[in-house]
């Protein structure tokens, strides 16, 4: 990062939102484009962290005053699970680095930090959930060494509520592990990949445009299932992660819940609601459910905006 390097900020908090990662398209890309992803800003679960210029720093040597004005106190004040199919590791990578930047009055960067930070490497949705919230289509991961380009961003509808399984005894496949895992997969049928991208256009993001719950949920619900077969040879022979996450599932599927899936690798699971007391009505039923004790069920909203980032001056510090 080039520019002023001496904080124009006492301090900078960046509160970033989690994600949803409802699907891939085509995972192995026979036109040139690789993954392409649907996913979701969500407004309940975050990462949020503080930044400050240190008033000290334990260098010395040659430049050592220079090289010490780069130094920061970070606090990370909120995550969300690591590995929970959420998005976490992108959240807080690029909460760094715009933290960073706006302390030291920088210009932004998004995409070249996440190149420079390794996210966005399969799925643009971290990234466009960042930058601006809402439900996000990227179209996957091209020649170019940069990440998938976000093609199209809608508001989720206010009313909709999303109701979160989480099983916090488990994590989804990540790091060299995914590769390898992926590696090991057949070819997506082109066939398939061509159904599921006119599934998207043509079904679940009008639903969305238009306000119609019951046609949205059945396109996700069609994606998971169509990428959860491909996926479940390496994720234990199912569609879930999580068995107690699959069974969750499954109840919220009998109780008229719609788009039951699982984010990424899970092993979180979600499904739709069309209003808040219907998703209330959901995390009871499940919460009373002994055998799924074990689980943490939620009702979330979507959010329509990305991340935020706050200034607090000397002045802000001293009042406080």
């Amino acid at each position: 990062m080039a520019g002023n390097s001496a904080p124009t900020a006492a301090s900078v908090t960046v509160t970033a939102p989690a994600r949803l990662h409802l699907g891939f398209l085509d995972p192995s890309g026979g036109l040139g484009r690789r993954f392409a992803s649907i996913g979701l800003a969500i407004a309940e679960l975050g990462t949020r962290i503080s930044l400050r210029a240190a008033a000290s720093a334990g260098i010395e040597g040659p430049e050592h005053a220079r090289a010490a004005r780069h130094l920061e106190i970070m606090q990370i004040e909120q995550t969300v699970p690591a590995h929970a199919g959420l998005g976490s590791g992108t959240q807080i990578a690029l909460a760094v680095a715009a933290g960073i930047r706006r302390l030291h009055d920088l210009p932004p960067d998004l995409c070249g930090d996440a190149i420079r930070l390794g996210r966005g490497g399969r799925s643009g949705i971290g990234i466009g959930v960042f930058d601006r919230g809402g439900l996000i289509l990227d179209a996957g991961r091209g020649r170019a060494a940069t990440p998938p380009p976000i093609i199209s961003r809608l508001r989720f509808p206010e009313q909709w509520r999303v109701v979160l399984v989480l099983d916090p005894s488990r994590s989804g496949v990540h790091g060299p592990e995914e590769g390898a895992a992926l590696a090991m997969l057949a070819p997506f049928p082109e066939r398939e990949a061509a159904h599921l991208c006119r599934l998207v256009l043509m079904q679940a993001l009008p639903a969305v445009a238009e306000g119609d719950l019951a046609s949205f949920g059945a396109a996700i619900r069609e994606l998971q299932s169509r990428v959860g077969d491909y996926f479940a040879p390496i994720q234990g022979g199912g569609r879930f992660t999580s068995p107690d996450v699959a069974a969750a599932l499954a109840r919220l599927d009998e109780a008229g819940a719609y788009g039951i899936g699982q984010s990424s690798w899970g092993p979180t699971g979600f499904a739709f609601a069309s209003s808040a007391a219907e998703a209330s009505r959901l995390v009871a039923l499940l919460r009373d459910d002994a055998r799924l004790r074990a689980l943490d069920i939620r009702a979330c909203t979507g959010l329509n905006r990305g991340a935020q980032i706050d200034v607090h001056s000397a002045l802000d510090s001293q009042s406080g």
